[in-house]
C-alpha cells in the first residue's frame, strides 16, 4: 500500500527534529520554574498513558481482540508503559531501563517508521505521536533534571532488555508470531536490513543495540 510518506522527506524531517527540539523547549522550561517540573513530566506520562488507550480501544474496535499476534508485546510496547511509570513515580530502575530501551527503540522506529496507513491517518499520526513522545518525555525528565542515571545502569538495562527478548522468543516460538521481529525483519526499510539473514541480524541487532546503550550514557554519564 502506497502511504504517502516519503522516508527523510520535508515530513519526516520536520518530525524527527520535533521531539528533540519540544524537549528541550520543555526542560528549559521546568528548570527556569516557567512550568512547575513535577506536573509537567507527570502531564507528559497521562498524555502517552491516555494515546495509548484511545489506540487500544481503535483497535479493538476495528480488529476485536486478536491472540497472538495482537498483543503489545513489541518493545517499544514495553518501553512506552516503562516511560508512562517513571514520568509518573521518578522511580530511578525503570527511568534506566526506559532511557536505553526507550530512547533507542522510539528514535529507531521513528527513523524507519514502519507505517501501512496514510500519512494523514489515525494509525500514522498516533505511531509518531506514540513514538515521539517517548523521547520527548524521557528527554525531559532527564533534562529538567528530576531523575538521573545509576553506575551500572548500561548492563542492567541491557540484561533486563535481553531477559524479555528472550521470553518474547519463546512466545513467538510457541504461537508463531513475531514480536520484536525476532523470526523475520519487518517488511518496511530498517536498519535489520544490513545485519545480514536470520538468525544473524538478531546477534548483530544485539551488537548494535549495546553500542546503541553506550552512546546514549556517553553524554549524560557525569550524571549516574
Amino acid at each position: 500500500m502506497n502511504t504517502g510518506f516519503q522516508l527523510f522527506g520535508p515530513a519526516h524531517l520536520l518530525i524527527l527534529a520535533a521531539a528533540p527540539a519540544l524537549a528541550i523547549v520543555l526542560s528549559l522550561a521546568a528548570r527556569k520554574d516557567i512550568v512547575p517540573p513535577r506536573a509537567l513530566v507527570f502531564t507528559l506520562g497521562v498524555f502517552l498513558a491516555v494515546n495509548e488507550l484511545f489506540w487500544y480501544a481503535f483497535r479493538l474496535s476495528r480488529e476485536g481482540f486478536r491472540f497472538p499476534e495482537g498483543l503489545p508485546l513489541h518493545l517499544c510496547d514495553v518501553m512506552l508503559w516503562l516511560t508512562v511509570a517513571a514520568a509518573l513515580t521518578l522511580n530511578r530502575r525503570v527511568f534506566e531501563v526506559a532511557w536505553f530501551a526507550g530512547i533507542g527503540g522510539a528514535s529507531m522506529a521513528l527513523l524507519t517508521p514502519d507505517l501501512w496507513a496514510p500519512l494523514a491517518s489515525y494509525p500514522t499520526i498516533y505511531f509518531f505521536l506514540a513514538h515521539g513522545f517517548v523521547v520527548v518525555t524521557l528527554l525531559t525528565l532527564l533534562g529538567s533534571g528530576q531523575t538521573a542515571l545509576r553506575p551500572g545502569c548500561v548492563w542492567r538495562a541491557f540484561a533486563i532488555v535481553n531477559v524479555y527478548a528472550a521470553a518474547v522468543g519463546i512466545f513467538n516460538l510457541i504461537y508463531g508470531t513475531n514480536y520484536m521481529y525476532l523470526c523475520r525483519k519487518p517488511s518496511s526499510a530498517s536498519l535489520l536490513d544490513y545485519l545480514g539473514p536470520w538468525p544473524v541480524y538478531v546477534l548483530g541487532g544485539e551488537a548494535v543495540a549495546l553500542a546503541v546503550f553506550w552512546l546514549l550514557y556517553l553524554p549524560v554519564r557525569r550524571r549516574a
